[in-house]
């Protein structure tokens, strides 16, 4: 197992449905030094690309495309997922459809932070349905700019993002792919790795988790 993978299997809870907290140490409480490390595993892996800046969604995706950003010495820009005040002149918008929250949402971009000189690594927490990338992948098209890679902290290889992204051609780089887990066993193994070899996690019963990304 990779530093994430055994931080996963150390600290991460799994509950019923397919659900994995990570919540202690990357997705509300943050642990830096564990940010860091990730942040530099992505430039390792995207080493040669012409990356000038960072396309994240808020909220979760922000902190580690923020220290992931100190590694390639470039700027950061997340989008937002509704219209605000803040918000001014012309925008990208695309539609996006979460499959947690059983809704739509519009992600948004000024395009004055997004232009066709852009060459943009797409960076997020997790990837489940890939709805949310699909959108920012969208945004990035439409700017003209170029997606040079997308880097994913956790990816549930179990369900259809992970496929359908990299069906479309793009290089997709997945820290940890949890190819299962088991709730009543407190069991979670990932990619290459025997279900007979998983490791064991935390389990709670009363805790509720909400992903605060858009899958």
């Amino acid at each position: 197992m990779n530093f994430l993978e055994e931080r996963i299997v150390k600290d991460g809870v799994v509950k019923e449905g397919n659900v994995l907290k990570v919540d202690s140490f990357l997705n509300h409480q943050m642990d830096i030094k564990l940010l860091d490390q990730i942040g530099a595993e992505f430039r390792r892996r995207f080493a040669g690309k012409p990356i000038n800046k960072i396309l994240t969604i808020e909220a979760s995706g922000i902190g580690i495309a923020c220290v992931a950003a100190r590694h390639f010495d470039v700027p950061v820009v997340f989008a937002k997922k509704s219209q605000s005040i803040n918000l001014d002149g012309d925008m990208y918008v695309a539609e996006v459809e979460s499959f947690t929250h059983k809704c739509k949402n519009h992600v948004i971009v000024a395009q004055k932070f997004l232009t066709p000189e852009d060459h943009v690594l797409i960076i997020d927490d997790f990837l489940a349905n890939g709805c949310a990338l699909q959108g920012l992948i969208q945004i990035v098209q439409l700017s003209g700019a170029t997606v040079e890679g997308i880097g994913i902290a956790i990816e549930k290889g179990f369900q259809s993002g992970g496929r359908i992204i990299r069906n479309l051609g793009f290089q997709l780089e997945s820290l940890a792919i949890v190819d299962g887990m088991d709730a009543s066993a407190g069991k979670i193994w990932f990619r290459g790795q025997d279900p007979e070899d998983s490791g064991e996690v935390k389990r709670t019963e009363d805790e509720i988790c909400r992903s605060s990304t858009l899958d």
